[in-house]
């Protein structure tokens, strides 16, 4: 069962719900955190690594003496990383998104296949947590290869937590698909109404059943329940706003451990969106 947990907007609590989540089952887990450009659930798990690799894609590289100036690889690309003046051909590698379209259609092969890193994948162990994360590479602007390279190492046998990317962007697509469920983190504000409203639209897109937990529920006004009571969004928590949760987390403690009764409504809400999705699954 894989459970992404996503939020419209960054700073609502998305790694903190997510890290509580993997700390509370009660069953084998691993935690998958896709937020590539800037992971932080090992700040509140707190792995060992003892594996890492270096995460590449491939790039076309031109050689000269082959090329005919014909203009198709310059057509074919969607991300204008080739560019074409005259006879001469430019290549933009950091434009690059490895599509390989330019490759299938040079008739003269003259586009040679390059690696071009993009940020390194490590994994290890947080107590019994399979913790994988990845790091883009600074000045880095395609996250998604890198994204997919952790995503690949999901273990169909466990129950994973993916720690999505914040927004609605490619990258929250991307560690989205696939995912059984997602829980979608917001607050009670204009703006975490409004970003969660757009998380729902891609959501229902997509046709993957969904759950909205309200962080920090206390401060603001009820538009974000009322809106869940329309679209028939169940609320699977509200946690109010706590001077004691606020100052574990400014110290990387996780919530579970700051507040250790909310273990079993974790736990319980992990068993009743199984049963959900069983459901789920059987009505469609």
């Amino acid at each position: 069962m894989q459970i992404a947990v996503a939020s419209g907007k960054g700073g609502t609590g998305k790694t903190t719900i997510s890290t509580s989540l993997a700390l509370s089952a009660n069953t084998t887990v691993q935690y998958l955190d896709c937020d590539v450009e800037e992971p932080n659930g090992h700040i509140f798990l707190k792995p060992i690594f003892d594996y890492s690799e270096i995460c590449s894609v491939t790039i076309p590289k031109l050689d000269e003496s082959r090329c005919t100036a014909c203009g198709k690889c310059r057509d074919i690309c969607s991300f204008n990383a080739i560019a074409q003046f005259g006879d001469n051909v430019m290549l933009f590698p950091e434009l690059c998104h490895s599509c390989l379209g330019c490759f299938r259609v040079c008739e003269e092969d003259a586009l040679i296949e390059e690696k071009r890193e993009i940020g390194l994948l490590e994994s290890g162990m947080a107590g019994e947590i399979h913790f994988v994360h990845g790091h883009v590479r600074i000045g880095e602007a395609m996250g998604v290869p890198l994204l997919k390279a952790v995503k690949q190492k999901a273990d169909p046998d466990k129950l994973t937590i993916i720690d999505a990317p914040p927004g609605t962007s490619c990258p929250f697509v991307e560690s989205i698909t696939d995912a059984d469920y997602v829980i979608l983190v917001t607050e009670p504000t204009p703006f975490g109404l409004h970003d969660l409203k757009l998380a729902a639209t891609v959501l229902k897109n997509f046709n993957i059943p969904r759950g909205v937990i309200i962080n920090r529920s206390d401060l603001g006004n009820d538009a974000v329940q009322k809106y869940c009571n329309h679209e028939d969004i169940p609320v699977l928590l509200e946690i109010p706003f706590q001077r004691n949760i606020a100052e574990g987390y400014a110290r990387g403690v996780n919530l579970v451990e700051t507040v250790p009764e909310l273990r079993t409504v974790f736990n319980d809400m992990l068993t009743k969106i199984a049963f959900q999705i069983g459901n789920y699954s059987t009505n469609t």
